[in-house]
């Protein structure tokens, strides 16, 4: 059995339609599942958007420590500054802290505005991302969420969602890969690899998104596959009904080329191999009227890495994962 097929079994298991696309960013051994189907991103874009910053400050375009004032106005859901009773004011590169770390949109809508959208867009085009959409930013996503359930804020959006049914939910525009922002796992991988080689612009600029990677708190998908102590650099997407991650880790060549020789199993990657991936999962039943899924119940698929440095470290491996109920 193939090791696309074994990891098709997986999603049949865990009874979810998915998406995965692995890739050994030094040019080797590649895996795809249904890799070139246009999927919702969600807050993966931001991986995109902090690059577009980091090459604008190396550029000295702007000034990272430039400051910004967080206003109640400016104030969208989730994690973060979204949670201040009061203004908050920080510079640029603590709003890509932010977004990155926690996810926070209102830090996010900020940055956006800042480098702007056409920039991003374009710098999807200029690294090659085809099938990479861009709609806008956070607040966009929020304003269709809202006026798709004919709610005037998010305090009534969270009172209508749970009484949806399922086919309003599956309605949602942010749902639909043709009416938000959406990619494909092969150009995820792309970008990956693009910013684990410092190819997407000035080193600087991918060694910063790397490190705002390593941040990020959130550690129950891709990291969550991987023993303690391994270093997992990546971004996740959350929506209604919908899970996804983008990122990598960091391995040991040595200790990871010895492991490979004694017990290389099958379907094992070679010694050095760089992994990334764009998993995407489905459940085949009615959609939640909870936001997201529970993902205590996906079985994980556990990579070998190194759980201590050994002679000489790289970024080796990047994952992306998503859930959202079956049409």
């Amino acid at each position: 059995m193939s090791a696309e097929e074994r990891i098709a079994g997986i999603f049949t298991v865990a009874g979810v339609e998915g998406h995965l696309h692995a890739l050994d960013v030094t040019g080797g051994r590649e895996i795809a599942v249904r890799a070139d189907e246009q999927v919702v991103i969600a807050s993966i874009f931001k991986v995109l958007l902090v690059l577009e910053f980091a090459r604008q400050a190396a550029a000295g375009q702007l000034d990272p420590a430039e400051r910004v004032l967080v206003t109640a106005r400016d104030r969208l859901g989730g994690w973060g500054t979204a949670g201040c009773a009061d203004d908050v004011e920080m510079s640029l590169r603590d709003l890509a802290h932010f977004a990155m770390q926690v996810s926070d949109n209102t830090a996010a809508d900020l940055l956006m505005r800042r480098v702007g959208l056409d920039t991003v867009r374009m710098l999807a085009a200029e690294l090659g991302l085809a099938r990479t959409r861009v709609v806008g930013g956070p607040r966009q996503v929020l304003e269709s969420m809202l006026a798709d359930v004919g709610a005037r804020d998010e305090a009534e959006f969270a009172r209508i969602f749970p009484a949806l049914s399922p086919e309003r939910v599956r309605a949602l525009r942010v749902l639909d890969p043709d009416h938000t922002t959406s990619s494909t796992a092969r150009d995820m991988t792309r970008m990956l690899g693009l910013i684990w080689r410092d190819e997407a612009g000035p080193p600087e600029a991918c060694a910063a998104v790397r490190d705002y990677m390593t941040r990020q708190i959130f550690w129950t998908r891709i990291a969550s596959g991987f023993p303690p102590g391994t270093r997992v650099a990546a971004k996740t997407g959350t929506l209604p009904g919908l899970h996804m991650e983008a990122g990598g880790r960091r391995v040991s060549l040595r200790r990871e080329l010895r492991r490979w020789r004694s017990s290389p199993g099958p379907g094992s990657c070679p010694p050095g191999a760089s992994t990334s991936t764009w998993r995407s999962a489905r459940p085949r039943g009615p959609p939640s009227t909870r936001y997201g899924t529970d993902e205590s119940r996906l079985p994980a698929h556990r990579v070998s890495s190194a759980s201590r440095p050994w002679i000489t470290t790289r970024w080796d491996e990047g994952s992306a994962v998503g859930a959202r109920p079956a049409g």
